[in-house]
């Protein structure tokens, strides 16, 4: 098994709560799903929340090496989190498809937050050529 993609975004929350306000729910439904947003909205701090999970989903899009549109949608991407708060993506829709077709297997997420900007990296594992 090999790494087949990387990805890393980093979001100033500021900014992206700025976009919140803007974009009210309408922003919200378009890029998070309604689990992502249970999780969310009824932290202290809604908008580091969910920059944090916006950062994971572009860090994602760039380890798939798809970017976001046809092969994959905001909401083919789920920021969940394990017993122990570790992240993890659940693919969805074409986005699992995208992932079968390229030979992913794991899809691996480290994400953190301080006070002005949130960070996500992604790496995609599975079969390269020299495992085949």
């Amino acid at each position: 098994m090999g790494v087949l993609g990387i990805g890393v975004d980093i979001v100033e929350i500021a900014r992206f709560a700025s976009a919140m306000e803007r974009g009210g729910q309408r922003f919200l439904d378009r890029l998070f799903l309604p689990s992502e947003q249970a999780y969310c909205s009824p932290q202290r701090e809604p908008a580091r929340c969910y920059a944090a999970r916006f950062a994971a989903k572009e860090a994602v899009a760039k380890a798939l090496g798809t970017g976001i549109g046809a092969q994959l949608g905001w909401c083919d991407m789920e920021i969940c989190r394990r017993e122990n708060g570790a992240p993890f993506v659940v693919l969805h829709g074409t986005g699992a498809e995208t992932a079968k077709a390229i030979g992913v297997s794991e899809l691996f997420l480290s994400m953190s937050h301080s006070e002005h900007y949130a960070v996500a990296n992604a790496v995609c594992a599975g079969k390269t050529g020299a495992d085949a």
